[in-house]
């Protein structure tokens, strides 16, 4: 499971580049689809920075610690982590939707990412958890 965790959340961090490589950029980016799907208006836009640090910046950040806590078998650790990056994408994503009324592909793809490594993580810990009380049923008995 640490595996498959610590790669989902190396291409976050490889989206989160890429979006990072978009704010940036002033060039016609080629997930700039349409009117509704334009990643450098989403990556240029004032909410794309968190007191002087790009929002992709804190996403790579995000994604290698999560990556470490996972190879590291921190599992609750990893948990909590992954939950805050959640809620902090979620809250970019109503931005983008509500706000912003464009999309960003590579947000999207981010957090799809983000919410797939939430229920992986969720269910590392109930894993364990079971596994700790059936172990534990079994010694009582």
């Amino acid at each position: 499971m640490r595996y498959v965790i610590a790669v989902l959340a190396l291409a976050g961090a490889v989206v989160s580049g890429l979006a990072l490589r978009v704010h940036y950029s002033t060039a016609t980016e080629p997930c700039s689809i349409n009117a509704h799907w334009d990643c450098g208006v989403v990556n240029q836009s004032p909410f794309a920075v968190m007191h002087n640090v790009p929002v992709a910046a804190i996403g790579i950040a995000g994604y290698l610690v999560i990556m470490a806590l996972g190879l590291l078998r921190q599992r609750f650790a990893l948990m909590l982590a992954v939950f805050a990056g959640f809620c902090f994408a979620l809250r970019l994503t109503f931005i983008e939707e509500l706000v912003l009324e464009v999309w960003c592909l590579y947000c999207v793809i981010s957090q799809s990412l983000i919410a797939l490594l939430l229920v992986l993580s969720v269910g590392w810990v109930a894993a364990e958890h079971i596994r700790l009380r059936k172990l534990a049923a079994s010694r009582s008995a």
